[in-house]
């Protein structure tokens, strides 16, 4: 008689416990709003490499719970390796401000002359329902490979939502805001 219950809630229990939560992924993305920069000459750039701490260098989103503790989120993915996805949206951010199309992800092309921009993410901090944070050392070399301008962004943005979308849109307008200053250290290096 017990088994006319217990075989049926077996089969119940067996069944919830199969169904797994469904991965998700996330890009960042270029800024739609960003607008060129007054008097920007034509310049090549090429962005890369792009370094990341290894602490956010996997394909699980991680966020930050308490000042000491981090959660790996298993069902929250980057889209593609996060180091790529900086140097790709950072391309195409400092292509709208400086108006031009020639910037490229590194390696350069052995035949053409850029300016280099090399950047150091040293940290990349998301905390869900709040804020991002990034905090990246830059460095621009001039085509002379002589001439350089070194720089740091330090930038703090709200998530404006809820969830891992709205943690990597903070991320890609944090970038935004970073491209501009690159920009306006390439101006500054070719007046």
């Amino acid at each position: 008689m017990i088994y006319r219950f217990f075989v049926p809630a077996l089969i119940v229990m067996v069944g919830a416990c199969g169904a797994s939560p469904k991965a998700a992924f996330y890009t960042l993305s270029p800024e739609a709003t960003l607008q060129p920069a007054a008097n920007v000459r034509p310049v090549r750039v090429t962005v890369g490499p792009v370094t990341v701490p290894d602490l956010v260098d996997k394909p699980q989103m991680i966020t930050r719970t308490m000042p000491n503790e981090v959660t790996v989120n298993e069902y929250a993915r980057w889209g593609e390796p996060l180091k790529e996805n900086i140097a790709r949206t950072l391309a195409a951010d400092l292509s709208r401000v400086l108006g031009v199309d020639n910037v490229s992800i590194y390696p350069p092309s052995a035949d053409i002359k850029t300016y280099q921009l090399r950047v150091d993410v040293m940290h990349f901090e998301s905390v869900i329902d709040d804020s991002v944070t990034l905090d990246a050392l830059w460095s621009l070399r001039a085509p002379d490979g002589v001439s350089h301008f070194d720089g740091h962004t330090l930038v703090h943005e709200n998530t404006k939502g809820d969830g891992f979308a709205a943690i990597a849109a903070a991320h890609s307008r944090a970038l935004a805001q970073m491209s501009r200053q690159i920009a306006a250290a390439l101006g500054e290096m070719r007046q």
